[in-house]
């Protein structure tokens, strides 16, 4: 934010400037004066948000101010060099004063000697207003008798016409160029430095590229990056759809209207969400749940249904919703942990949704009637344990709370496919928005099991081509924009091959490190080969235990044991805790015989983690033309809204040309 700060000499004596890094007062506001949306906020003509002003009064710290809380502050809008109080501006009433206190440390050694700074706040939040004239406004916080917060708004000017009847957006959430070139490499024979195959991604007619930093660090999570993808703003870590704030409400925070909360409310198409994950994850919630915490998986599942209690741009009807996550549905007397203890299956059924719990009954079910799909308790299976290594699917639990195994779950490709009937049989002219996320990319490469995390991505491609040959099948390619991106990346590469033979052989880690082959000595791929099946496919490697695997990894890791081996009995563990409890993980010592590895994360962390590498974004259909080469990832939010023609927030102004 611009701030010009105009104080008293003692107090200015006392207001040093802190530059933290660990720990911030508040994402996004540095000043004693927060506006949200903040300076450099992008918005959508038309598009509903909250306001969230707050003037804090440190009385402690580097930070400590000898003035009193400042009650009074105002606010103003100007545009075109006409300015008018907030209230004027959007014709609404002013709100109510609200008081609050919150701590933080200002670094390490704060937190380190339990020295935390004391913060007073005054703060007024003015709920679902629009902007709706594109171009640059500032808005002005006065506080503190003189001291000033400013932050510049861009109201994009969009093309109105509806250029796509539907958009498919495929996340593979964690994946990085670096993934796919793995993936294709075990996935697809080579010969003489040639693929025979490609993957459906290779061949898409436009390729971009995606930075996903969030608004006050530059690593994100998947739920602030998802947001992005979403609302065109960028927000904190474990934000859904606002911008945090500090109060200790996770649901009040200032609210973002998402594509397809706006997409539905101008021109009723319809919304599906498909995913790997548990329904309530970041991801998959992005689309319309509004929190700061993305931890509250009841209030999630709700929303679904209901929308935000009391907030009137947010009921979406969802007409498919399939994933895993059945602890979030069944009720507290079979173990779940569901919103106000509610049946959630009963919830959604008295809403006319047809409820689905296996792979037999996904297949056979209505394409004419809504749909809930909840497969798993937590995530679902992954492709390698339903399709090769199927003893380990008595690991899920079925969705009925019965505690027996799930062993009859779809994958994404069947799942993704139902939906696109459901949608297609119920949307008509109307059209639709379909979320699609593979999301054990990431779960598997947070665990370092990169061959699950590469089958997932598989698994991706593999539902990306279907997808296509079903859209040309019903002659719907051409009023589709398919999409193909990731929310983050992960630190991961393959940097040669590993002879897992000889390395089992070695007793000491500096012998078995001559097991690794780099260069020449790292040879080709033998996981396309054409001997010994386990699995024939040509979207999938033939086999995914070879002599000669790949020498692959990343750098921000826990303590962990490497053999660069398939794990046959389940997903990894790298790490665990030696006293149980202790927050202090080693290497896993269950893990198979292999390299030993220090770690360099903090000991607390079990595994791995996000990174900060550019996304690739893979474009076909109607505007393809607008994803090609690097921007900000809120630029996917943009593009998807002028496709769909909700450029000025009117249903008027969407035509129906696609």
């Amino acid at each position: 934010m611009k701030s010009t700060t105009r104080i008293g000499a003692a107090a200015a004596l006392l207001a040093v400037g802190v530059s933290a890094q660990s720990f911030r007062r508040l994402g996004a506001c540095p000043t004693l004066g927060c506006v949200f949306p903040p300076d450099q906020a992008d918005f959508l003509a038309g598009q509903y948000f909250d306001i969230r002003l707050e003037v804090h009064q440190p009385t402690n710290g580097s930070e400590a101010i000898g003035l009193p809380l400042d009650e009074k502050f105002t606010f103003s809008i100007t545009k075109n060099g006409r300015t008018a109080p907030v209230t004027d501006y959007f014709k609404i009433q002013e709100p109510k004063l609200e008081k609050w206190n919150f701590t933080w440390y200002e670094d390490l050694f704060a937190r380190d000697a339990k020295n935390a700074s004391f913060v007073n706040v005054a703060a007024k939040a003015y709920r679902r207003v629009a902007l709706y004239e594109p171009g640059e406004y500032t808005a002005t916080l006065n506080y503190n008798n003189g001291s000033k917060t400013e932050a510049s708004w861009l109201v994009r000017d969009l093309a109105e016409e509806r250029k796509t009847k539907n958009i498919i957006l495929f996340i593979g959430d964690g994946m990085t160029t670096n993934m796919i070139t793995a993936a294709r490499l075990i996935g697809h024979k080579s010969i003489n430095g040639k693929y025979q195959t490609t993957m459906a991604m290779d061949k898409f007619p436009v390729l971009g590229h995606q930075m996903t930093h969030s608004i006050d660090s530059f690593i994100t999570d998947s739920a602030n990056s998802a947001a992005a993808l979403n609302t065109g703003h960028k927000s904190t870590v474990n934000c859904l759809n606002v911008y945090a704030d500090s109060s200790k409400n996770a649901f009040d925070d200032p609210k973002v209207e998402t594509i397809a909360e706006m997409f539905h409310r101008l021109t009723g198409g319809h919304i599906g969400i498909v995913t790997t994950a548990y329904i309530a994850d970041a991801t998959p919630a992005a689309l319309v749940s509004h929190t700061r915490n993305r931890g509250e998986y009841g209030a999630i599942v709700d929303t679904y249904l209901n929308g935000v209690q009391n907030y009137t741009w947010t009921n979406v009807p969802i007409d498919v919703l399939f994933g895993g996550g059945a602890e979030q549905f069944y009720p507290p007397s079979l173990g779940g942990v569901t919103y106000q203890g509610k049946d959630y299956y009963e919830e959604f059924a008295k809403k006319d949704y047809q409820i689905i719990h296996n792979r037999t009954a996904l297949l056979s079910a209505s394409n004419e009637q809504k749909a809930l799909g909840i497969f798993t308790t937590s995530n679902m299976a992954k492709w390698l344990d339903r399709n090769v290594y199927r003893q380990n699917l008595n690991q899920s639990l079925s969705p009925t709370g019965d505690k027996t195994a799930a062993l009859d779950q779809p994958g994404l490709k069947e799942m993704a496919l139902k939906a696109i009937d459901i949608l297609e049989a119920r949307s008509g002219d109307k059209g639709y928005a379909l979320m699609i996320e593979a999301a054990s990319i990431d779960k598997m490469m947070h665990v370092l099991d990169y061959d699950r995390a590469l089958g997932e991505l598989l698994e991706l491609d593999d539902t990306v081509k279907a997808t296509i040959a079903k859209l040309n099948s019903t002659d719907s390619l051409k009023e589709t924009l398919v999409l193909v991106t990731a929310d983050h990346g992960h630190g991961f590469d393959v940097m040669g091959s590993v002879d897992t033979h000889y390395l089992a052989a070695q007793n000491a880690d500096r012998k078995r490190r001559d097991a690794v082959g780099v260069y020449e000595r790292s040879g080709l791929s033998q996981y396309a080969s054409t001997g010994n099946l386990t699995y024939t496919d040509s979207n999938f490697p033939s086999t995914w235990d070879p002599r000669y695997t790949l020498f692959q990894g990343l750098m921000a890791d826990p303590d962990r044991r490497e053999n660069w081996s398939v794990r046959k009995s389940g997903p990894r563990v790298p790490a665990s805790e030696q006293v149980k409890g202790d927050d202090d993980f080693y290497a896993n010592p269950k893990e198979p015989v292999g390299i030993t590895l220090n770690g360099t994360l903090p000991i607390e962390n079990d595994q791995g983690v996000h990174s900060l590498t550019d996304v690739p974004v893979f474009a076909m259909g109607p505007c393809q033309e607008l994803f090609g080469g690097v921007y900000n990832s809120i630029d996917i939010f943009y593009n998807m809204a002028e496709c769909f023609g909700l450029g000025r927030g009117s249903p008027s102004a969407n035509s129906t040309k696609y």
